[in-house]
């Protein structure tokens, strides 16, 4: 296949090849959204970036089975539907749905499965019943149930496969709340969580009373139930590696006896303007927040695709800024090309093909090279660049021209960049464009250009071809 990709199971780039024999079809898990808030960019930057992961996949020839989980209960929404007097389906519903509509504002394939974890309480169960079998996990007093860290360790197994662990330490900080429950180590888990009077209505019968699930043990069955015990990739942000991640690999292997996942990916961290992000600080932002500010769903998403997954990236909006200019010089070109091409579908390979098949090979080159985004994108500009100085030459027919586009249409599959939004330009817009051509047309250019400049702050630019001038929203 030639792709690598660094593996945090092995610490280290490996070439990637699925457990299919045919080598074609891949099973993908990606930690989808706690739905108790709207996600935030940071967020966003992991679910992009899993995006990105699927769509190369697929630009590979692979089929991919992409698996993103709904954690629709845990500590956060409990809380939130208490405090809120709302019910459970209808509270988190609400986020979910605003979730799914921002998925598709940044240009995200949805998910081929999207489970839930209120609707796999059955499999949880028996996951849970499969390792107190195996004396992996026990039942506490109060009804809860917890993993075994040390019995799991005694079977022969490695807690600690993603990094290395203090066991004195590496707990502090842990979404599960370590003094509410009688566990037998500070290092054990909750699989299972007995009901308290703050869960209100939010429990369901069990084997060992009225509770909930823990929150690591809802990704293992819900993965499992669709992608089997064995599979390809699991991806989310570096800070889901402890104890999430870890904890997934533990209660999954120790039930099943079987490798869980081959392939580990992580995203870095995203800071805001510099710094971690904070409602504090005034740098916290939804995507709907950076809507309202008057930016696109793809200038976002081209910004959060902008550094290696593994880099730490900063966000600004001076970038987002920098963004729009980049998908402006994108979208001229294209816009060039298109013309130039004419109605050209379907054509066979011009003399100029060999600079295609350059760009599309440099292009994947750079995927191969663990999804080195920043060298794909070099190749992008590139190739702009060149497109327009052969456009400007007047030295790329048509079928050539249809050739670029056919091969920015196969790099695109992979950004997910797509066209801007058709936007008409109100009638005063218009009215001001045709008194433009007229100003032309008599040759009274410091009028044409004031009126230029005057749509510009109007928020419009002109542009002039051969076929006549038309506008376009900044």
């Amino acid at each position: 296949m030639g792709l690598k990709l660094f593996n945090t199971l092995s610490r280290s780039v490996q070439d990637f090849a699925p457990l299919d024999p045919a080598g074609k079809t891949v099973g993908l898990y990606c930690c989808g959204p706690t739905v108790y808030d709207f996600a935030h960019i940071g967020n966003w930057r992991t679910f992009v970036f899993g995006d990105l992961v699927r769509r190369t996949l697929e630009f590979k020839g692979c089929t991919v089975s992409h698996v993103m989980n709904i954690t629709d209960v845990e500590d956060k929404i409990i809380k939130r539907v208490r405090e809120t007097k709302t019910a459970l389906r209808e509270f988190t519903g609400r986020y979910e749905a605003a979730f799914r509509e921002d998925l598709e504002t940044l240009g995200c394939r949805p998910p081929h499965h999207t489970p839930r974890a209120t609707e796999h309480i059955p499999e949880i169960i028996a996951l849970i019943e499969k390792l107190i079998r195996r004396g992996i996990a026990y039942r506490a007093a109060d009804g809860s149930v917890y993993f075994g860290i040390d019995k799991y360790r005694n079977y022969g197994c490695t807690y600690g496969q993603l990094l290395k662990l203090n066991f004195e330490e590496m707990r502090a900080g842990e979404r599960v709340r370590s003094d509410e429950y009688a566990k037998e180590s500070i290092a054990d888990f909750a699989l299972w969580k007995a009901r308290v009077p703050d869960d209100g209505d939010v429990f369901w019968p069990s084997p060992w009373g009225e509770g909930r699930p823990g929150w690591h043990i809802e990704c293992s069955a819900m993965s499992m139930k669709v992608l089997g015990e064995s599979f390809d990739l699991h991806l989310g942000g570096e800070d889901l590696v402890f104890p999430h991640h870890e904890d997934e690999i533990a209660q999954s292997e120790g039930a099943t006896g079987k490798p869980f996942v081959k392939y580990w990916l992580h995203g870095a961290h995203l800071l805001v303007e510099g710094k971690k992000m904070s409602k504090s600080l005034g740098n916290f932002f939804t995507l709907r927040d950076l809507l309202a500010r008057g930016f696109t769903g793809r200038e976002i998403r081209c910004l959060l695709l902008g550094a290696h997954y593994r880099e730490t990236f900063n966000f600004t909006l001076d970038g987002l800024s920098g963004a729009r200019s980049q998908l402006q010089r994108i979208d001229e070109c294209l816009g060039k090309l298109r013309e130039a091409a004419g109605p050209t579908a379907g054509h066979t390979p011009g003399p100029d093909q060999r600079f295609s098949d350059s760009t599309i090979q440099r292009f994947t080159q750079s995927l191969d090279d663990d999804l080195n985004i920043s060298a794909a994108w070099a190749a992008v500009f590139d190739w702009v660049r060149d497109a327009n100085r052969r456009l400007a030459e007047q030295t790329l027919k048509p079928v050539d021209a249809a050739s670029a586009l056919a091969a920015w249409d196969k790099m695109d599959s992979v950004l997910g960049i797509g066209r801007p939004g058709e936007v008409d330009a109100p009638a005063e817009m218009m009215a001001l464009l045709e008194a433009r051509q007229m100003a032309r047309k008599t040759k009274d250019f410091q009028r044409a250009d004031a009126i230029r400049n005057e749509l510009k702050a109007k928020g419009w630019v002109i542009e002039d071809s051969p076929k006549g001038s038309k506008l376009k929203k900044i």
